[in-house]
């Protein structure tokens, strides 16, 4: 038999340890030096991650620290904060809040002890949970929009979780994207589901979705479309709402709707049954090819190992926009994705002032007498995300750069970039409608924008000091709605505990007017939950009673707020 040690280094790291259990792997770091080295090394806890809990890290840039996330991954917590319309808190009683929100983040608690969040997502007044098993849980509603009565089953876009529940699909899930009415994911045989509404996922049984050389990598929603990146670079997209799609998801609706077995009753223990349907009658959009692009110095690579045609990696997904980045740091969007016959005319335009650091470093933030922010030596952006009209381009490690641009941007846009969000290691950037969250490699969440329904999460505003972020400027203006926040400002997670927790976030997500997070606690007894002190029901106001602002595009118009009443009001996006 061939002794442990003389096997080589690949096979243990790739084909062993990550099935070991965790504590027999511990035990072997104690045996020697060379097996403390190879068993402690990043690489062998993010796959075991990925072997014992389902989680890859792919929503996130980060590249160390998995050990960390192991360990804290036998309890996550999962935190929501923002508007509390449609359910989407996923609890029925809120705690007391001065203003009309949930201003701080929320633990929120599901029906089985056991479950593991993550994975989190939001749509436009949801959230989406994916466990460790691979099950898909939602709370919230799909479509606020569309009326519901309590009778109808989840075959109806408008009918409301209320609190946490699972989705029983055929296939473990893997990743989640959310539009914002409605949603795709990605489950483990490579095949694609689409939720218009949570009881009656479909599938398009399209050839280049099933081609086994090229599979699916990356699903992404953007407002109103869905699309796919396979891994040859290829994207496609498809259009619920629009005709020919929207017509064949009615057709199958109503052909389900006189079937007694698929209407999608929740079940005593908040599961939904899903009644699966696959569309094979559809052609998908391809989108065209990326234009010539030039070679991007300053990477960290040498352009001359870069032989092959850059190739589009990692995709976001706008209001009518979808933003790509390549394998070679090129920033490129597309449009107009409105529909199927407007996508046939769009183009993909090169950003070149969020790929090219020659740009970067005459950026008018690194120029100022004011700001003592130095310019890059190199740059290699390797992310995107978007939502809505904005989306965020940033590179990894400590020297990282985070770039913040808008669906409108051409060529010549420079993008906004805040001098708190640089060499941060910023690993995740989540956008509502308008609201941002920023994830930091050691576990901060920073958040800036509107108050936008407590969407910021730093705190209930009359609890804190005079000018603090998330507050009122000063003593006399208490009873107005907080201002914006510019500075991206640290967000608490401890405010239903006794004793101040030290408490470290992997996962952050945003849409409308709502945020959630992912969290572990890193003291050693920190497995107890939050207690918070609980509101008196009140009766919910008319959502809408308050206009929205002149202007038609920010956050509705509010009276003053009193102490311990919620007002239900809703603009815009949420």
């Amino acid at each position: 038999m061939i002794p442990l040690m003389e096997l080589p280094i690949e096979i243990l790291q790739d084909n062993l340890f990550p099935f070991l259990p965790a504590r027999d792997l511990l035990s072997l770091t104690c045996t020697s030096k060379f097996f403390l080295t190879l068993c402690t090394d990043d690489a062998v806890w993010k796959r075991k991650l990925l072997a014992d809990f389902n989680y890859s890290g792919a929503g996130t840039a980060r590249i160390s620290g998995w050990k960390v996330i192991y360990r804290g991954l036998h309890k996550p917590k999962v935190y929501v904060w923002g508007e509390t319309a449609n359910a989407r808190m996923g609890v029925v009683d809120l705690p007391k809040s001065s203003v009309y929100g949930q201003p701080f983040p929320l633990q929120l608690k599901f029906p089985s002890t056991s479950t593991r969040i993550v994975s989190i997502a939001a749509g436009g007044m949801s959230f989406y949970a994916l466990d460790s098993e691979g099950s898909l849980h939602v709370w919230g509603t799909l479509d606020g929009n569309t009326p519901a009565l309590s009778s109808d089953g989840y075959s109806e876009a408008g009918r409301p979780a209320y609190t946490p529940h699972k989705l029983l699909m055929p296939s473990p899930i893997r990743s989640i994207s959310c539009g914002r009415l409605h949603a795709s994911v990605l489950d483990s045989r490579n095949k694609v589901w689409t939720f218009v509404n949570w009881g009656r996922p479909f599938s398009i049984n399209s050839p280049t979705l099933l081609d086994a050389a090229s599979p699916p990598v990356q699903v992404e929603c953007g407002w109103g479309f869905s699309s796919v990146l396979t891994a040859s670079g290829n994207i496609y997209v498809w259009w619920p709402f629009s005709d020919p799609l929207a017509r064949i998801i009615q057709e199958n609706q109503q052909s389900m709707d006189s079937d007694p077995d698929k209407k999608a009753k929740p079940t005593e223990a908040n599961e939904i049954p899903c009644a699966t349907y696959s569309i094979d009658s559809l052609a998908l959009t391809k989108l065209p090819p990326l234009p010539d692009l030039p070679a991007l110095r300053k990477t960290g690579v040498d352009p001359e190992d870069n032989q092959e045609p850059p190739r589009i990696v990692q995709i976001a997904g706008l209001d009518k926009h979808l933003v790509g980045v390549t394998d070679q740091g090129h920033v490129l969007k597309f449009g107009v994705l409105a529909d199927e016959t407007q996508s046939l005319n769009g183009s993909w335009e090169y950003l070149h002032h969020f790929s090219d650091i020659s740009h970067i470093r005459g950026h008018k933030v690194f120029n100022d007498g004011n700001n003592s922010l130095a310019a890059p030596d190199i740059m290699k952006i390797t992310h995107v995300t978007g939502n809505f009209q904005h989306f965020v381009a940033y590179s990894t490690g400590s020297s990282s750069l985070v770039l913040i641009g808008e669906d409108s941007a051409t060529a010549v846009t420079e993008p906004d970039i805040k001098p708190e969000l640089q060499n941060r290691s910023v690993i995740s950037v989540a956008i509502g409608d308008w609201h941002n969250a920023a994830l930091t490699a050691d576990g901060k969440v920073l958040t800036w924008g509107a108050f936008s329904s407590g969407a910021l999460g730093l705190g209930d505003p009359a609890k804190l000091p005079p000018g603090a972020p998330g507050g009122y400027p000063n003593d006399g203006q208490r009873r107005r709605r907080p201002p914006q926040v510019d500075t991206p400002s640290p967000v608490r997670f401890d405010w239903g505990t006794k004793e101040p927790r030290d408490r470290f976030a992997f996962a952050i997500t945003a849409a409308g007017w709502h945020t959630g997070a992912l969290v572990m606690d890193l003291n050693p007894d920190g497995d107890e939950d939050d207690e918070y002190e609980m509101e008196e029901p009140d009766q919910p106001l008319d959502p809408h009673e308050y206009p929205l602002n002149p202007d038609g595009q920010g956050p509705p118009i509010l009276p003053p707020f009193r102490i311990g009443i919620h007002r239900r009001g809703r603009g815009r996006g949420v």
